[in-house]
Formats: C-alpha cells, sequence, structure tokens
C-alpha cells in the first residue's frame, strides 16, 4: 500500500528536464488476461494487441531500435504499471496498442488518439496523474509522423483525443494507436488471412514510422547514431 501512494505522489520528468538518451520505443499492448478487451469475431482485443506489439517488436529490433513491452504474455497489467514501464525507459516513444472492428462497411483502418489533457506550460516536474501535459506537443509530432506513414501505406487513419488513463501518467512522446480491421461477413477470427495481413500492414508502416523519429531526431532534438 506505501508503495502505491508513493507512485501516486511522485512527479515526472517534462521535456526540459529529461536528459540526452538512447533511443527507445515502448510498445503498450492493451488490456491482458482477465481484460478481454473488445470481441473481434472469435478473438479478443488482448490478443490482437500482444500479437501487433510481437511483430512489431521484431520489426524495430531488426533495424537496431531498443524495444520496451509492457507484457509479453496474456498477463493483467495495471495503468500505473504501464506508465511506470514507459517513464522508467525513458522512451523516446510509447505506442499504446489497441484494437476494434471497422464499423459497418468501412474499409479496415486505424485510429490515433492524443490524451485529451490540455497542454501545460513547461516545469522541471510534472504531478504524476498529468505528466503527459507537458508532451502534448511532442505527442503530436509523433502522432503527425504516424499518420503519414500510416497513410503512405494506403492505410485510411483518422485522428482524435480521449482521456488515455495509462498514457495520462507517460512522460514521453505517446500514441494510443488503435487497430480497425474489418470482420468477415460470418465473424470469423480475425487472425485470419485478410485480418492477419493488415495487421503486417500496419506492423511495416509504424516500424517505418519510428525509423523515422528516430532519424528526425527526436523526442529531444539530438540527432541519433
Amino acid at each position: 500500500m506505501l508503495l502505491v501512494c508513493a507512485r501516486c505522489l511522485l512527479a515526472a520528468q517534462s521535456p526540459a528536464a529529461a536528459a540526452p538518451q538512447r533511443f527507445a520505443v515502448v510498445l503498450d499492448a492493451a488490456h491482458g488476461g482477465d481484460d478481454l478487451g473488445a470481441k473481434l469475431g472469435s478473438q479478443s482485443e488482448k490478443d490482437l494487441t500482444l500479437a501487433l506489439s510481437v511483430r512489431l517488436r521484431s520489426l524495430l529490433a531488426a533495424r537496431g531500435i531498443s524495444v520496451v513491452t509492457t507484457r509479453e504474455s496474456d498477463m493483467d497489467v495495471d495503468a500505473d504499471h504501464r506508465a511506470e514501464i514507459a517513464n522508467h525507459a525513458k522512451a523516446s516513444a510509447c505506442l499504446n496498442l489497441h484494437a476494434a472492428p471497422a464499423s459497418g462497411k468501412n474499409p479496415p483502418a486505424v485510429h490515433l488518439f492524443l490524451s485529451s489533457l490540455p497542454a501545460a506550460k513547461d516545469a522541471p516536474l510534472m504531478p504524476w496523474r498529468t505528466a503527459q501535459s507537458a508532451w502534448v506537443a511532442r505527442s503530436t509530432e509523433l502522432a503527425g509522423v504516424l499518420n503519414s506513414a500510416l497513410t503512405q501505406a494506403g492505410i485510411p487513419v483518422t485522428l482524435g483525443r480521449t482521456a488515455l488513463p495509462a498514457i495520462d501518467s507517460m512522460a514521453c512522446p505517446a500514441v494510443a494507436v488503435e487497430v480497425a480491421p474489418q470482420l468477415p461477413a460470418d465473424a470469423q477470427d480475425t487472425a485470419g488471412a485478410d485480418g492477419a495481413v493488415f495487421v503486417a500492414k500496419v506492423a511495416d508502416a509504424l516500424a517505418a514510422a519510428l525509423v523515422e523519429w528516430r532519424s528526425n531526431g527526436a523526442p529531444l532534438g539530438e540527432k541519433q547514431p
């Protein structure tokens, strides 16, 4: 209990206070364990997000990018612990991975979400629950790079802002990425041929975006070797 209370009182670093670091990406596969997430035919959201995280991790590792994941198996991870992992890694980018079926007859798409917290003035330390407010500008830049790469890959993208408990406590550029595959008429598993191809296409585009994010020297302005 003492550890939990202490965590709630912790302050997180703002962009101005962040020290130069190696380029590291955190992949946060949403849900897990008893938290199934959305129903995607015969598959649960927790399974698709984990599969996407594993695939994307491999793509990034092959490109020499250091990757930290919030879960590697079907396990519960609370929002505070997800943020702790990202902040401890001093992440250069964090992708909070979600999934939902494409609505109606809409084509498969990706929805990008930023925290709904208002941007705050930069300060050496930020309150834990609203740490992301100091990173809104950086997160918006990251969303722009992701949007460009996905669009170039022919994937429809929408952008929005919403309450994101895990991201709100993250002191790094962070974007929620919701993959929306189209379920077949008989609502079969999204891991089938069409769903798997779409998820793989999304993973490739996200990897390309993060390589560009690194080459641009984000998020701290220094060029990476």
